[in-house]
């Protein structure tokens, strides 16, 4: 593998590629790749570091190159670019297959040790909370988060000259046609830690028994140690039965590490952590909620288990400032509303990010505009999506985004979501996506008002055409 020179990225932006081209490209091979016209929020990051991505897919864009990496999207292993690099004997690996040979580093002629960081929700959060205590204290890590921007950090993938390579790592198919293998199964890292496990994927697991076996399965080939929120019980379940050294985290007095009087004040986060018994003290993040302060706390003792110094650990997520599109902050519309863009896209995640906003926002008005992500996923969590807008004062649902992956699922709309949660809930409205933006103008939202759009498809672009200050 270390006479990989070049590598050619196929649906380069994607928050899975762009991260690894990055990678690619600060190690010195040569990169290119193609995607299409839209554009993405990794647009800036590919900028950045001067990758101009071929628009569209055609097999002369395939050149001579050592390597193919190609996304689940765009058609994945039948991608005409993949198929031409096939036909030329070209290797073609899938963006699973990538990350964990990145992580092993044989590509770089070097060797890495791997942390991993796997769960339902959180898992971009804390990967990037990692990557800023660790950058922070001079270690220099190698990464890829599955983002576009790091506060604090900037650019989502980096190949640095420490010993530590740190990845988020996602449960979900390793192909979503040909391979239903979980890609984290992929990894092989000295670390890891997982946040939840919840059902979030049904188009490839069938049930949430089905998930937690591909946790366990994972759990299997850690190293060293296996980090968990002890509070999840399914999380703590895979870390008991397994036969390696496992340490815990979260709200509950079980824990090894136990996470007492969380406090919001604006958009910082204050707790206090209780560490095998002994008192820690106090921390702070610059991002609000209970469930940002758990992230923190699995990213602080991730990095007490890789030998950081707590004065380092501590000081160095003072620097963490978000990532885009976890609630992040957009500014405030010129008649006085806030806004904010969030990436949840399961009900759990939906609820904690009102949640959070609500204990920032105790007496403000929160509108929550919701883009469904999947025909799937809506259809088969249908029940928890009527119950997780509690701490939104309004809900404002749009068109299901249906995903590259499937097709429309004419038995499931927002239409019918809205009319369900109605029932349950006033002022729960559907807008079509185009309308938004007009909707939102006519209404005149004021300086006690908050609105936050929530979805992992295009909803947030419909931001860019409000009026800010």
């Amino acid at each position: 593998m270390e006479k990989i020179k070049s590598i050619h990225f196929v649906g380069i932006k994607g928050v899975g590629l762009t991260p690894l081209a990055v990678i690619a490209h600060e190690a010195g091979l040569i990169v290119t790749g193609s995607d299409i016209a839209e554009v993405f929020i990794t647009d800036e990051a590919l900028s950045k570091v001067g990758i101009v991505p071929y628009v569209g897919f055609d097999k002369e864009h395939v050149g001579d190159v050592d390597l193919i990496i190609t996304t689940g999207a765009h058609g994945g292993l039948q991608n005409p670019e993949v198929v031409a690099a096939v036909e030329k004997g070209i290797p073609v690996w899938t963006r699973a297959e990538a990350v964990g040979n990145f992580m092993k580093g044989e590509i770089f002629g070097k060797k890495f040790k791997g942390i991993s960081v796997a769960g339902t929700h959180g898992k971009t959060t804390t990967t990037a909370m990692i990557v800023t205590i660790m950058k922070n204290a001079g270690i220099d890590p190698s990464y890829l988060v599955g983002t576009s921007d790091i506060g604090g950090v900037d650019l989502p993938g980096h190949f640095g000259k420490g010993q530590y390579f740190i990845a988020e790592a996602d449960e979900y198919a390793t192909e979503p046609q040909s391979d239903h293998s979980a890609a984290f199964l992929w990894h092989h890292p000295s670390l890891a830690l997982f946040t939840n496990i919840e059902h979030d994927h049904p188009d490839i697991y069938p049930d949430l028994e089905s998930v937690e076996k591909a946790f366990k399965s994972f759990s299997e080939q850690v190293e060293d140690t296996l980090i968990g929120c002890g509070d999840d019980e399914r999380v703590y379940a895979v870390m008991k039965s397994g036969k390696i050294k496992s340490v815990s985290y979260g709200f509950s007095p079980k824990n090894d590490y136990v996470l007492e009087r969380v406090s919001v004040s604006g958009d910082r986060t204050f707790f206090h952590v209780i560490g095998m018994g002994v008192d820690l003290g106090e921390w702070s993040v610059q991002v609000m909620g209970d469930h940002n302060a758990l992230n923190a706390l699995g990213a602080i003792v991730t990095c007490i288990e890789a030998g950081m110094s707590l004065e380092k650990i501590k000081e160095g997520i003072q620097h963490f400032q978000g990532t885009k599109r976890r609630l992040e902050y957009r500014g405030v519309l010129t008649t006085g509303a806030v806004v904010y863009d969030d990436y949840a896209h399961h009900p759990t995640e939906i609820k904690k990010t009102l949640h959070s906003l609500k204990q920032r926002y105790t007496n403000e008005n929160i509108y929550c505009v919701f883009q469904p992500h999947t025909y799937s996923r809506t259809k088969a969590l249908y029940s928890e999506f009527l119950r997780c807008f509690e701490d939104a004062d309004t809900v404002i649902l749009t068109d299901i985004y249906a995903s590259l992956r499937e097709g429309i699922d004419s038995t499931v709309s927002s239409q019918r979501l809205g009319e369900d949660i109605s029932r349950m809930k006033k002022n729960v409205f559907y807008i079509p996506l185009k309308s938004i933006a007009t909707y939102i103008k006519n209404m005149r939202l004021g300086s006690e008002d908050v609105i936050v759009f929530m979805g992992a498809g295009d909803v947030y672009k419909e931001i860019d055409s409000l009026d800010f200050k």
